[in-house]
């Protein structure tokens, strides 16, 4: 039995939301393809993601310099052992499905500072003599990105910020097995129902196989 994160970041449903709506396609075939794994949900919007600010850089300081946890603040205490249940979360998980739109030409904000809490020295890479190593080797990810204009390729290909920073992210923790669903040019209100559909086919194909 293998667990899978199923990792969202929109504020809407799936009936508002291009990437929700392939998402769902894709968990409901993969549940119905892999009957006995987990599927743990983290709406990111839901979920309490401490971002790195003085508390957590000061705690983390004292922890380096022997302090013990007792020792720290309310504040630094909270956020911290939370930093430590979110990365854990992820290091135990066998594979990662991220949901997203593209905002700016990149991720939203609650998924940067996920990202900033699974990039924990230790747990998802460390530090060699010969530079960081990543330590999840093994594992896969896929990444379902939506979009009102095509991005990964054409002329917008290089401010495509989005999935290439995720790939970037998980290459480093040593995930080399990296796929993406392109739910592009839905700004476009007379191809928009089609593009959904012929993403949905793909991510039910995917889903058999992940």
């Amino acid at each position: 039995m293998a667990t899978i994160l199923y990792i969202t970041a929109h504020p809407l449903d799936p009936q508002e939301s291009f990437s929700l709506a392939v998402g769902k396609e894709f968990i409901e075939a993969y549940r119905e393809a892999n009957p006995t794994d987990e599927v743990v949900h983290l709406d990111l919007y839901k979920e309490n993601i401490p971002q790195f600010d003085a508390d957590v850089l000061h705690g983390w300081e004292k922890l380096r310099s022997g302090s013990s946890f007792d020792q720290l603040s309310k504040a630094e205490q909270s956020k911290v052992a939370r930093l430590d249940e979110i990365v854990n979360q992820y290091v135990s998980a066998d594979k990662y499905v991220y949901v997203s739109p593209m905002w700016n030409f990149s991720i939203p904000p609650v998924l940067k500072a996920y990202t900033d809490a699974t990039s924990i020295p230790g747990k998802t890479f460390k530090y060699t003599k010969n530079g960081p190593e990543g330590l999840l080797s093994g594992k896969k990810a896929l990444h379902i990105q939506a979009s009102g204009s095509v991005y990964s390729n054409g002329p917008l290909a290089e401010v495509e910020m989005g999935y290439s920073y995720l790939k970037k992210i998980l290459q480093f923790y040593g995930i080399q097995s990296m796929e993406a669903i392109f739910v592009e040019g839905t700004a476009s209100s007379e191809r928009a129902p089609a593009i959904k559909e012929e993403a949905i086919a793909h991510a039910k194909e995917v889903a058999t196989r992940f």
